[in-house]
């Protein structure tokens, strides 16, 4: 299955090409939910999603919709994936009412570009993460891109995920029983769009794409594409 969306929905310069004009700020994802069927949200870089949140965030989506979470910026670009068990599993925990209702979707572990490849870290840090959650790894340094880690983040399930933005080419390989794209850059044209769809189409399994959220909603009309 295709699940499109953008990285992010809190943007009121979206009205009134994507969000009708006078929608109330607080209907934004629950109209959002209507035309796209998954979010991945940034939010959680900085700040855990309460449990509060949560359930407000699970009202107000159908029964098909997934979220996807960024890892906080503590385990990627502070501990770097070192000694940060404790602290992945303390966040694994904050997203279990998604789990429990049906609307997990994956977590993306970005690392800094500064970080170069280090199979050791990486191999020290897969065996923390459960069997019964989807991650993806975003690496943003070219060295990372190598059969041995390939095959450590195929061990363990985990997706490479294809970043596709104008500073890094990332390889498009697939790690995973599912594939995960982030597609970063403000703007695809028409053909660009078509050939996106029919590499998406080739993955037998679940496929996870994020347009780049801006002040434009450019994203959500290319998300809203894709899985028509």
């Amino acid at each position: 299955m295709i699940f499109a969306g953008t990285s992010g929905w809190a943007y009121p310069s979206w009205k009134p090409a994507f969000y009708p004009p006078k929608l109330a700020s607080k209907r934004f994802l629950e109209y959002y939910a209507t035309r796209l069927n998954t979010v991945e949200v940034n939010y959680t870089f900085r700040r855990w999603v309460t449990e509060k949140l949560a359930t407000s965030w699970l009202a107000a989506t159908p029964a098909h919709f997934r979220f996807t979470f960024k890892a906080p910026q503590d385990i990627t670009h502070i501990k770097r994936l070192r000694e940060a068990g404790d602290a992945t599993r303390a966040f694994l925990q904050s997203l279990q009412p998604f789990c429990e209702a049906g609307k997990m979707g994956c977590v993306l572990f970005q690392l800094p570009p500064f970080l170069k490849a280090d199979s050791e870290l990486l191999g020290g840090f897969l065996p923390a993460l459960p069997k019964t959650m989807r991650f993806a790894f975003e690496f943003r340094h070219a060295s990372w891109f190598q059969e041995k880690i390939y095959a450590q983040l195929r061990e363990a399930n985990a997706a490479l995920c294809i970043a596709e933005s104008e500073k890094l080419s990332v390889p498009e390989v697939a790690t995973a029983d599912f594939v995960y794209y982030r597609l970063r850059k403000g703007e695809y044209t028409s053909g660009e769009r078509e050939r996106m769809r029919a590499r998406v189409l080739v993955h037998p399994g679940d496929v996870y794409v994020y347009y780049k959220h801006e002040d434009d909603p450019a994203g959500t009309m290319y998300a809203e594409e894709m899985l028509n």
